[in-house]
C-alpha cells in the first residue's frame, strides 16, 4: 500500500470538490483528491461560451456511447462528462435550477428525511452568493456565484408575456419555493463573465492547505478491500499503478458513469457479472448500475419575423469580435449561460407540481449539419423534457480494463407517463409560440416543424434530433430498503468504510439539472461524514 490518508476522493467534480475542501477545513484530518483529468485551466473553461468547443476536447470531456435504441433512431447517444478539477461543472451550461421542497420530499421518503427540503434550503443557503441576495433556500455569503441571465430586448419581454399569459407567473427567481410553475430568467454559476466550477467555488482556496494533496492524471480502476473494508483504492498514474491508503474511509464521487463502473472492478456488484469478467467477488449487489434514468430532450425551434436573436454574434467576423469583446472586458455574447431563460409547468392541472422544463434560448441550431453551428436566419430554441422520468436503463462495465467504455442502455420514453408528459410539453409549448406579443416576432416553426401534429409524428422528432440532458441519476441508487445499493447515509450496503456521494444515488433526477442538487448533496455528506466521526 502507498500513502495512506485518512480520507480518498475519488473525482474532483461537483460532489468531490465539495467534500476536499470541507473534509480539509480540519487540520488533524489528511484527504486526497483523484481525479483523471487535468488541472482545467483551459481558457474556454473560463469562458462560459467556450462550452460549445469543450465539448468537443477529449483533453476535457469523455464521450460515452449508449446502446442504439428506436428513441435515439437507432444510432448511439453521446453522454459527455467532464474531465479534469470541477469535473462536469467546468464543462456543463452553467444552469443553476435547484428544485422544489416538493421534489425533496419525494428523495424524503425513499432516502430519510434528513435528505428533505429543510436540509437542502440549508445547504443552498451556505453554499450561494446569490446575485439577488439572500431569501428562504437562497444564500449571499457563500463561496458559489450565482446570476441571473442579464439579457433583455422585445424579445425577452414578448417570451415572458406569453408565458404569464398561459398562467405561468414570471419570477425574479425561478428557483423559488412553491409548485415550481413559473418563466423567467436563467440562474447561472456564472460572475462577472466567468464560469464559478466546484474547482473555482471550493477546491482552489483548499488546494493551499497542507493536510488536502490533489493528484491529477489519475484513473481509479478499483477499490481495495481487506475483507469487507475499504482500505484504499489503486489507480493508474503515469503509466504505472499505484495503491493510496484510506485510514477513514475511501468516497466515491466519480459520477453516475464512472462509479457503478468502479464497483463492479472492485468487486461489488451482480455475481454472474463479475464472474465472467473474472472478477473476484466481495459483496453481491445486483442493484449496481440498474435503475438508471436520463433526460431525452425535444428540441423545438422557430424562426423569427425581426433580427432579436443572437444568431449572427456566434456566425462569422461577429464572433471573432464577440470573443475579443469577451477576452477584453469580460462580458457579452461568449459571458453567457447555454440558455438565457426557463421556463416550468405542469402536463396536467391535477399534478402537484411542475414536472415540465424548457430552457430557452435565444439562438436556433441549424440541425442540417453535425456540427454546433448556429442557423444564419433569425430563430429561437427550446429544450425540452419531463424532469423525472420513470423509465430506467442500466449502465455496466464489460472489461476489466478501466478505459474501456461500459454499456449504456438508456431506455428513453419506455414507460407510457414520459410520452405522455412529453407530448403535453410539445402542445403547450406550440400554444406559448402562438400567445401574443410573441406570436408577431414567429415566423414559423422549423422544429418539429408544422408536419409532425401526431402522437407518433413528434415522438419520431425526438427520436431524430433528440439530445441527451447529461442528468443521469440512479445507477448508485439510495434507500432505506434493503436492496438499494447505498443506505441513508451514502455508505455501500454490505461493506464498510466505503461511501457514494454523486448523482449515482438519486433515485430520481432532482430539479431537472443535476448540477446545484449534486453540490448541495456534498455539502451534506461532509457534514454526515464529520459529525459520525466525532462519534465513532
Amino acid at each position: 500500500m502507498g500513502a495512506a490518508y485518512d480520507y480518498v476522493i475519488v473525482g474532483a467534480g461537483a460532489a468531490g470538490c465539495v467534500l476536499a475542501a470541507r473534509l480539509s477545513e480540519d487540520p488533524g484530518v489528511s484527504v486526497c483528491l483523484i481525479e483523471a483529468g487535468g488541472s482545467n485551466r483551459h481558457p474556454f473553461v473560463t469562458m462560459p461560451r467556450g462550452v460549445a468547443r469543450l465539448m468537443k476536447m477529449p483533453a476535457h470531456v469523455y464521450f460515452y456511447l449508449t446502446d442504439p435504441e428506436p428513441r435515439t433512431a437507432m444510432l448511439p447517444d453521446y453522454w459527455v462528462r467532464g474531465k479534469g478539477l470541477g469535473g462536469s461543472t467546468s464543462v456543463n451550461g452553467m444552469v443553476w435550477v435547484k428544485g422544489q421542497p416538493g421534489d425533496y420530499a419525494a428523495l424524503a421518503a425513499q432516502a430519510g428525511e434528513h435528505w428533505g427540503w429543510a436540509s437542502f434550503a440549508r445547504a443552498y443557503d451556505a453554499i450561494e452568493r446569490h446575485e439577488l441576495g439572500a431569501a428562504p433556500g437562497r444564500g449571499d455569503k457563500g463561496p458559489l456565484r450565482v446570476s441571473i441571465s442579464p439579457e433583455r430586448n422585445a424579445l425577452t419581454a414578448a417570451m415572458l408575456s406569453a408565458g404569464a399569459s398561459m398562467g405561468w407567473p414570471v419570477k425574479a427567481d425561478v428557483n423559488e419555493p412553491g409548485d415550481g410553475v413559473g418563466i423567467g430568467y436563467m440562474p447561472r454559476s456564472i460572475w462577472r463573465g466567468r464560469r464559478q466550477s466546484a474547482a473555482v467555488a471550493f477546491l482552489r482556496a483548499a488546494m493551499k492547505r497542507p493536510n488536502l494533496t490533489v493528484l491529477t492524471g489519475a484513473v481509479t480502476d478499483r477499490v481495495l478491500f481487506d475483507g469487507k473494508r475499504a482500505v484504499g483504492v489503486e489507480v493508474l498514474r503515469d503509466g504505472a499503478r499505484q495503491a493510496i491508503g484510506a485510514a477513514r474511509e475511501v468516497l466515491l464521487c466519480a459520477g453516475a458513469i464512472a462509479s457503478p463502473a468502479i464497483l463492479e472492478r472492485s468487486g461489488v456488484g451482480d455475481p454472474a457479472r463479475l464472474a465472467s469478467l473474472d472478477i473476484p467477488l466481495v459483496h453481491a449487489q445486483p442493484a449496481v448500475g440498474e435503475g438508471t434514468s436520463e433526460h431525452r430532450c425535444m428540441r423545438m425551434q422557430w424562426r423569427l419575423t425581426r433580427p432579436l436573436s443572437f444568431n449572427p454574434r456566434y456566425r462569422g467576423w461577429r464572433l471573432i469580435a464577440s470573443v475579443l469583446r469577451y477576452y477584453l472586458r469580460r462580458d457579452g455574447p461568449m459571458s453567457g449561460s447555454s440558455m438565457e431563460m426557463r421556463a416550468a409547468f405542469k402536463s396536467r392541472p391535477d399534478v402537484a407540481l411542475a414536472d415540465i422544463q424548457v430552457q430557452l434560448g435565444l439562438y436556433s441550431w441549424d440541425l442540417t449539419k453535425p456540427t454546433s453551428a448556429v442557423e444564419r436566419l433569425h430563430g429561437i430554441s427550446a429544450i425540452a423534457y419531463g424532469m423525472a422520468p420513470t423509465s430506467q436503463g442500466s449502465i455496466h462495465i464489460t472489461s476489466r480494463d478501466p478505459g474501456r467504455q461500459p454499456a449504456i442502455t438508456a431506455n428513453y420514453y419506455a414507460t407510457e407517463a414520459d410520452r405522455r408528459i412529453i407530448l403535453s410539453c410539445a402542445r403547450q409549448m406550440r400554444e406559448w409560440a402562438a400567445r401574443p406579443p410573441l406570436a408577431r416576432l414567429i415566423a414559423s416553426e422549423t422544429t418539429p416543424g408544422p408536419a409532425a401534429q401526431s402522437d407518433a409524428q413528434l415522438l419520431e422528432s425526438i427520436d431524430r434530433l433528440g439530445v441527451a440532458g447529461l442528468h443521469t441519476v440512479g445507477s448508485c441508487r439510495m434507500g432505506m430498503d434493503a436492496a438499494s445499493v447505498v443506505d441513508p447515509d451514502l455508505k455501500v450496503r454490505g461493506v464498510e468504510a466505503l461511501r457514494v456521494i454523486d448523482a449515482s444515488v438519486f433515485p430520481v433526477i432532482p430539479a431537472g439539472n443535476t448540477q446545484a442538487p449534486v453540490i448541495a448533496l456534498g455539502w451534506l455528506a461532509a457534514e454526515r461524514i464529520t459529525a459520525q466521526a466525532r462519534v465513532n
